[in-house]
């Protein structure tokens, strides 16, 4: 087990914008490191007590080689080292992992995790090959490309969808009625003025031009959220032919960022906005499923982080997904036997996006932020990644009251 901790409300996001929309200019590790040492100044922690980092990206952006040292110079914290992590969307859930491990062996007291991803504008890679024809190399479309096939499986991400949905005997309407219910859940975030969510973010968003120096725009909440109907989700066809995924039942790429601090019990009491709040990380999961079959892991890779806490999922009390298909949270009401309403209140990224390394991220901040506002209890995240693969956390909530 861990004796990891996080401060109550010493964590953020940004919006999350569609691709190729209002964060696209911006360089995804500079403009995380830009709105952190923002929001570090207006919380009073320029001068925190930072001895370890742990940056996620996804996305190569030019000088990223340089990664978590870099972005912590910019924040002005040019004495802290760690690593640069990517692990498709299990990055965020890794990334706590890393901290927690770190601050648990006593390496580190106070460890600050930066995750950001600009889907948008992916780069394009050109791999030399000397024995090619006339030494012409092979080039990569970084996100499309990865998006059209997993290379070991041989299929899109989509496909592994339908492969779960055929497994599970999950049709089209009844995805339908679960991508209803997760867009109510959004909408009760946006209730009274974005109340919920002005807990972790700051609204309106000042979206900085490249240079990071003027606003260029402002964003009121999320971009690219669509009002969606039962009517409007039965009109569209599956992605597949003869499948029954539509766009409306998965998410869309995105660009975002967002961090968190976590640390040893002194520390966290000593950040937190409430220090009789104590948010502990318990346990971690990971998990990889049959080929092609991607939705099916977040299943396995929760019971792996209760099992590592020694607890049964009738104790957890909050749960939240990162569910790129409304296939992923029917798996896994139907196997662990979370009642699909319980699952992803206020939202989650089938709704508001997918920028991959920070997708998790600010799902387990709406889950603290949601066992506050309940009096507390046991939450788990859980989410899926490709190859495959997915990655769950577990954590403790106390004196919420």
């Amino acid at each position: 087990m861990s004796s990891a901790f996080i401060p109550y409300g010493q964590y953020w996001s940004t919006p999350f914008a569609r691709w190729q929309g209002a964060l696209a200019h911006l360089h995804s590790l500079e403009f995380a490191a830009w709105n952190s040492r923002r929001e570090l100044q207006a919380r009073g922690l320029q001068d925190a007590p930072i001895d370890y980092g742990v940056l996620g990206l996804t996305v190569p952006q030019q000088g990223s080689f340089y990664g978590l040292p870099w972005a912590m110079g910019l924040m002005g914290f040019e004495g802290v080292g760690g690593p640069s992590v990517a692990q498709a969307c299990a990055t965020s859930a890794r990334c706590l992992a890393m901290a927690a491990d770190e601050v648990n062996a006593g390496r580190a007291s106070c460890a600050f995790v930066l995750t950001a991803d600009r889907v948008s504008n992916g780069p394009q890679l050109y791999y030399p090959d000397p024995q090619g024809p006339g030494g012409s190399g092979r080039s990569e479309n970084w996100v499309l490309d990865n998006f059209r096939e997993d290379p070991f499986a041989k299929v899109a991400m989509v496909q592994t969808g339908e492969n779960a949905a055929r497994k599970h005997g999950i049709s089209k309407a009844e995805q339908d009625e679960v991508t209803l219910l997760r867009y109510a859940q959004y909408q009760d975030a946006l209730a009274d003025d974005h109340a919920f969510q002005r807990r972790y973010m700051r609204l309106p968003f000042e979206v900085p031009d490249a240079r990071l120096r003027k606003t260029v725009a402002r964003l009121a909440g999320d971009e690219g959220v669509h009002a969606t109907t039962r009517e409007g989700l039965a009109k569209l066809e599956p992605v597949l032919p003869g499948g029954t995924i539509s766009y409306g039942g998965q998410t869309h790429p995105a660009d975002g960022h967002a961090a968190m601090f976590v640390g040893s019990r002194e520390q966290a009491r000593a950040l937190s906005t409430r220090p009789e709040i104590m948010i502990e990380l318990l346990a971690f999961g990971q998990a990889r499923v049959e080929k092609a079959h991607m939705p099916l892991a977040p299943v396995p890779a929760a019971r792996a982080a209760l099992l590592q806490a020694g607890m049964e999922a009738a104790q957890v009390t909050h749960v939240k997904t990162h569910n790129p298909f409304a296939v992923n949270d029917i798996v896994l009401s139907r196997e662990m036997g979370f009642a699909l309403d319980r699952i992803n209140r206020y939202g989650c990224s089938l709704v508001w996006g997918h920028p991959q390394g920070p997708t998790g991220l600010r799902s387990v901040i709406e889950l603290i932020e949601e066992m506050v506002q309940d009096g507390g209890g046991i939450g788990l995240f859980t989410g899926c990644a490709a190859g495959d693969t997915a990655m769950s956390v577990l954590l403790k909530v106390d004196g919420a009251r």
